[in-house]
């Protein structure tokens, strides 16, 4: 073999690197898609996605040129992806540069997303709901004391805060057998949500006489 047949690179590897960049750029843009219609900055999704799939922790600049995001962009949506546990910053000893890695168990990574949505979203809303029903009455007093409009008024508050304190419920009660990558204690509650889901079955009519 010619020196220049063996620094050639082999094409089967060339259509392996090839395909394999070609999934990583379908599930960055999916990941940032689907994130986009949860409510979480896409750009925070595409960045959490592509360290998901690399082998090394990539750098800042690693990241701007792969993603073409702006630095600021970058740091401020790495910051977040830090603050939310789905991210850890570390470093190299033969560079000066911050580097980070993504949690790349997907049960941990479910957890800490249902966990932090509940503390950025499902209890501040309880605490706000729970501020406007405590407009309807005054210290010492009952909602029941005040005029009908008002009492009902409470009464549809009151719904949604129990509303919030049951997800807050599922969440914290599903939390435990995420992070334990108890699958079949959740098919199970599954099964049971389920079933108590589906309508009973009508009664067999009657004979008419």
């Amino acid at each position: 073999m010619s020196s220049s047949d063996a620094s050639r690179p082999d094409p089967l590897d060339v259509d392996r690197e090839s395909r394999a960049q070609a999934a990583i750029d379908r599930f960055v843009s999916l990941w940032g898609e689907m994130a986009s219609t949860w409510g979480i900055n896409r750009t925070m999704a595409r960045i959490h996605a592509l360290l998901y799939c690399a082998e090394q922790p990539l750098n800042t600049d690693e990241i701007m040129e792969q993603l073409d995001v702006s630095r600021g962009n970058a740091n401020m949506n790495l910051r977040s992806l830090v603050d939310w546990n789905l991210v850890d910053k570390t470093a190299r000893p033969d560079s000066r540069k911050d580097y980070y890695r993504a949690e790349t168990d997907v049960w941990q990574i479910t957890a800490r997303i249902i966990e932090e949505r509940q503390h950025r979203e499902v209890h501040p809303v309880r605490s706000r709901l729970q501020e406007c029903a405590d407009l309807l009455v005054e210290d010492n007093e009952s909602a029941e004391d005040r005029p009908e409009p008002e009492r009902v008024l409470h009464r549809r508050f009151a719904n949604l805060i129990d509303l919030m304190k049951v997800l807050e419920g599922v969440s914290e009660a599903l939390l435990p057998l995420v992070r334990n990558n108890n699958v079949d204690q959740i098919e199970q509650l599954l099964d049971v949500a389920l079933q108590l889901g589906e309508p009973e079955n009508d009664a067999s009519p009657s004979d008419s006489s």
